[in-house]
């Protein structure tokens, strides 16, 4: 007899329906087709201990199950249910006349339990296109696919409730989530708020900036002046996640598997800050079977690089074309994924080897040179992807002994919300431009217009600042978002004059 039962797999942030196809015909031996890897093939020891467990068998005659479509490589230990209920259906020790209806995953424990599985929301998202009444997977899954409406979904504890379902009808306990309660019950939880910084007035200024205009920033300054501090605090004054942006995000936490049990849609923006020894697949995605890598990770919020110049030079380079396209694409021979990595990339270092270059009370003890030897660690082009550089200074004790509380997060969100107001207004009929720092050089001639005073200020910094070329047209971005913070529909030049302060590390000046 043949039996059909129907699960999913998972290529990038998207799913595709399988079709297990299960054949119990007379002879002998387990044949496994559709080219599954190594922890499928594993799946039948898996699968007869705990069908054993509740007295059921892997009866002992030939058995095919095809994996359809066949030329699509299937990975993970996610089909186990799926192949145990086909072999039970083929093998008439069950029936099934609803299997058709149901999307089954999950993995087997070998007493019969169901382990969580990966990527759970694309799958739910693809058995709806599909036309598919439900799904069927581990209880510990259910709440994130519950937030697919149109779709019933059943977490199971054990493949007996599984079995009882389709054989007998007993129910498994539905699992319903009030998608837009739960997200906005909970957006804007951050563990982080800016009320609790002393002084840095300057350094909260040009990241409320950043926030505004959805720049780019590097943090320069010495150990212990609270660079790592400010930047946890940056997502808690960017706009909240929209809907669509928070399932986006969690379809790629979900495929990673970085889903909380019990969880279903992540609905602050994330915030990732991967060590300095991270290699290049581990930052952009890759691999055999691709995953998602940490710039992907931090899609929709922030990549935060702590002590920038120990990075390796060849993982500092695959960010380049990631933080321009705002997607990396992952080609292996047999596939080819896309991940989006639309995120506000964040870095921190220290001005020179021993750190104190420019402190106000620190000699620094480098040898001459070493300054920008220090500096060159990270190239031009990388930098040039970077509109503000901030310098961090260490805050005095009079600063830090006061009581009274900084200016809260919350606030600082209002005024950046507005700002990005303006800015969708302006880019309204231009597709995937939401922010200024997204604008080409176009834009920047069209919407970052100087008057005669701004434009000789800006020579004049040029000139006797030595700023690099680079640094024109990142200047007139960061003062269009001033501008807009300001409400302002010209750039005056006090918007210019500020921006120009943004761009140390451009100085012919500095480390020499």
């Amino acid at each position: 007899m043949i039996a059909k039962s129907y699960g999913s797999c998972i290529y990038g942030i998207n799913a595709t329906t399988i079709t297990v196809e299960v054949n119990v015909d007379a002879g002998v031996n387990f044949y496994l087709v559709g080219l599954p890897d190594n922890a499928v093939k594993e799946s039948e020891q898996r699968i007869d201990s705990a069908l054993k467990y509740y007295g059921y068998r892997i009866p002992g005659k030939k058995i095919i199950v095809n994996m359809a479509p066949a030329d699509l490589r299937k990975e993970g230990s996610a089909y186990d249910l799926t192949i145990a209920i086909g072999i039970l259906v083929a093998s008439e020790q069950i029936k099934a006349p609803r299997l058709d209806e149901y999307i089954i995953m999950g993995e087997l424990s070998l007493d019969g339990c169901l382990k969580p599985i990966k990527g759970v929301l694309p799958i739910a998202i693809e058995s709806r296109a599909k036309g598919f009444k439900g799904i069927i997977l581990p209880e510990e899954n259910a709440k994130e696919a519950a937030i697919v409406n149109d779709l019933k979904v059943y977490g199971a504890e054990n493949i007996k409730q599984v079995i009882d379902f389709f054989n007998e009808g007993k129910p498994i306990k539905e699992t319903v989530v009030n998608t837009r309660e739960e997200f906005y019950n909970s957006v804007n939880e951050y563990e982080f708020d800016f009320e609790d910084v002393k002084g840095q007035e300057n350094t909260k200024r040009a990241l409320e900036i950043a926030a505004a205009g959805g720049h780019n920033a590097i943090l320069i300054g010495p150990p212990g002046s609270g660079k790592t501090m400010l930047a946890k605090r940056i997502p808690s004054i960017l706009p909240p996640l929209t809907l669509h942006e928070s399932l986006e995000t969690t379809k790629i936490h979900s495929v990673a598997g970085k889903i909380l049990k019990n969880t279903s849609l992540i609905t602050i923006r994330p915030f990732r800050a991967p060590h300095h020894t991270i290699s290049d697949v581990a930052l952009v995605g890759g691999g055999s079977n691709p995953q998602p890598g940490e710039i992907s990770l931090a899609h929709n919020g922030v990549l935060f690089l702590d002590e920038l110049p120990e990075f390796k030079r060849s993982v500092l380079e695959v960010m380049r074309q990631p933080l321009e396209d705002r997607v990396v694409t992952i080609s292996r021979s047999k596939m080819s994924v896309e991940y989006p990595t639309s995120f506000m990339f964040i870095a921190a270092m220290n001005p020179c080897p021993c750190g104190y270059y420019n402190h106000p009370t620190i000699d620094c003890t480098c040898q001459n040179g070493a300054v920008q030897r220090y500096l060159n660690k990270i190239s031009g082009p990388l930098m040039d992807r970077i509109d503000l550089h901030v310098e961090v200074i260490p805050v005095d004790f009079k600063q830090l002994s006061e009581k009274r509380k900084g200016e809260k997060s919350a606030v600082i969100r209002e005024r950046v919300i507005k700002a990005r107001k303006i800015q969708s207004e302006r880019f309204k009929d231009v597709e995937g431009i939401y922010c200024n720092a997204q604008m080409n050089t176009k834009m920047v001639n069209q919407y970052c217009q100087l008057d005669e005073q701004c434009t000789e200020r800006l020579k004049t910094a040029m000139k006797t600042l030595g700023l690099s070329a680079r640094a024109y047209d990142r200047i007139l971005k960061v003062s269009r978002t001033i501008a807009d913070l300001d409400n302002s529909t010209d750039i005056t030049i006090q918007h210019l004059s500020e921006a120009i302060n943004f761009r140390s590390l451009d100085r012919d000046n500095w480390g020499k």
